[in-house]
């Protein structure tokens, strides 16, 4: 098992930098960043857009993997979103990681003017953008006419550093979703129930993730492929778990997942006054001594 961070891009980078930097120095395999316009409680508070903040963080830190969780459609072109892509991948020297979803309805569903997408307008629109950005990062040249989207003659030269072209890690849990995980995806993203959360019994909780593993192994089947070739990621904060209270409770719950086949863990930077707030130096220690605990 791996364990990651989302570090929120709320911090001017004279700041932001030490953060990204000290990922780096406590051992985390990855360090993330919400791809959002505002978001949530911080909405009227700073925030800074991923793909600079991922650019800064890759010329700031050497081993550290980097990546977006996630970027959707909601204000996301796949012939713009491919180039910039392309670009921090190259800045990171291949370190880049595109977690990727089918977008919501929060505030950046709206930022653009237009009104939010239904549930199936958004899995319709995402069925078009993750095969374009696909192509787009594997073809030097693209030409494709949908419905939603579309590229003429789109250049993306000289490509990815990683061969064919960056990872991506699809966030599903319906079918659609989870099928469009098993023909594009290294990697597969949860959060827990969709549905709502944070309303789920802590006991229940894991019981909600191994049936989703359930669904995506047999969206695997469906598509001829092995669904340990699909790497599986937790993303810590929107249930009712509380596994950064202390290094044991890290370990437990870790441990659960690890049972159920979860490869990476991904837990929050610590931010004071929100819904992120943890001691730091508990959550340092977890850092460093978390999964050396798991057996």
């Amino acid at each position: 098992m791996r364990l990651s961070t989302v570090i929120l891009p709320i911090h001017r980078w004279s700041e932001g930098q030490k953060i990204w930097r000290r990922a780096e120095d406590l051992g985390f395999h990855a360090a993330y960043t919400y791809d959002h316009l505002s978001w949530r409680s911080f909405r009227d508070e700073p925030w800074f857009g991923a793909v600079p903040t991922l650019t800064a963080a890759a010329t700031a830190t050497e081993r550290l993997r980097l990546g977006t969780l996630v970027t959707s459609p909601n204000f996301r072109h796949p012939v713009t979103l491919a180039k910039e892509l392309m670009s921090v991948d190259d800045v990171s020297g291949g370190r880049l990681t595109v977690g990727i979803g089918v977008g919501g309805v929060g505030f950046d569903a709206t930022a653009l003017g237009q009104e939010p997408w239904t549930p199936r307008e958004r899995a319709d629109r995402f069925d078009e953008f993750l095969p374009l950005l696909d192509e787009l990062l594997t073809q030097p040249v693209t030409t494709r006419e949908g419905r939603y989207y579309s590229a003429v003659e789109a250049r993306n030269i000289p490509g990815c550093v990683q061969t064919p072209r960056v990872p991506f890690y699809v966030a599903a849990t319906g079918p659609r979703g989870l099928k469009l995980a098993a023909k594009y995806g290294q990697g597969w993203v949860t959060y827990g129930d969709p549905r709502g959360p944070a309303d789920v019994p802590v006991e229940q909780a894991p019981g909600v993730i191994a049936q989703q593993i359930e669904k995506l192994t047999a969206a695997c089947e469906a598509a001829g492929r092995d669904v340990a070739t699909v790497e599986k990621m937790l993303l810590q904060g929107s249930t009712a778990e509380r596994p950064l209270q202390s290094v044991d409770a890290f370990v437990d719950w870790a441990g659960r997942y690890q049972e159920l086949g979860i490869d990476e863990v991904v837990i929050h930077w610590p931010v004071p006054d929100s819904i992120f707030e943890n001691d730091l130096a508990v959550f340092e220690r977890i850092a460093v001594e978390g999964l050396a605990q798991l057996s």
